[in-house]
């Protein structure tokens, strides 16, 4: 094995040891950091595209252009914020697209049944399992009822607990307007679920197992590399 093939990262190594180990030709490094960050990026995409399939392919491709471009990641923001205005842009350039074809951006509502998935969560009884889902699916479906500009930021603040100022830094937005854009899209929420969205935030667009390694099996066939399982 060669120097610059030699194994020097491990799954618990920092973003700046693998991102060194990506560019110097070791792309299982970068399945590592796919995996860090499939969750909260799959919710971004999936807040901006509107349903699952759009989101999951334009995620793919938002990684492989962060892939080629990785030796140009410089630390000025954090791995995530940096993967995060990738996958933001890809989701505009997308839309923006269908806008100039379809002369209007299509409002796709709710979820893809034929893309269940068994949500990653502790067994418990049917009845509150069905509960549960059912309340899932219609924060989903009322969250992509949101004004697009308020649908992102709600789902990088409520959903993924990320800080104003990440949310502002990815989006390219002031903290004035992140927090009077949340406080817009909760109130808008709270209009139709009231009490319940306060419970129900943290398990809104599982990201199950299988749908982690779809993504990752897609990016690495497109990079060249085969992933680890």
């Amino acid at each position: 094995m060669t120097a610059l093939a030699e194994k020097r990262w491990s799954p618990a190594s920092d973003d700046a040891t693998l991102v060194a180990s990506v560019v110097a030709g070791d792309a299982r490094a970068f399945e590592i950091l796919m995996r860090r960050y499939n969750r909260r990026l799959f919710r971004l995409a999936r807040a901006a595209m509107r349903n699952d399939a759009d989101a999951e392919d334009a995620l793919q491709e938002a990684y492989v252009k962060a892939y080629h471009a990785l030796g140009q990641y410089r630390g000025d923001a954090s791995l995530a914020t940096w993967l995060s205005r990738i996958v933001h842009n890809e989701c505009l350039m997308r839309l923006r697209r269908d806008a100039r074809r379809d002369k209007v951006i299509p409002m796709v509502g709710g979820v893809d049944a034929s893309d269940e998935e068994i949500p990653d969560l502790a067994i418990e009884r049917p009845e509150m399992a069905a509960m549960r889902s059912q309340m899932r699916e219609l924060l989903e479906r009322h969250i992509d009822e949101l004004p697009d500009g308020l649908r992102t930021v709600f789902v990088m603040r409520a959903i993924e607990d990320l800080s104003v100022e990440e949310v502002a830094q990815c989006l390219g937005l002031s903290e004035v307007a992140v927090r009077s854009r949340h406080f817009r899209a909760r109130s808008l929420l709270r209009e139709t679920l009231a009490r319940e969205i306060d419970a129900s935030e943290p398990g809104v667009f599982a990201f199950a197992g299988a749908r982690c390694d779809r993504i990752v099996a897609g990016v690495m066939e497109r990079i060249g590399a085969t992933p680890s399982r």
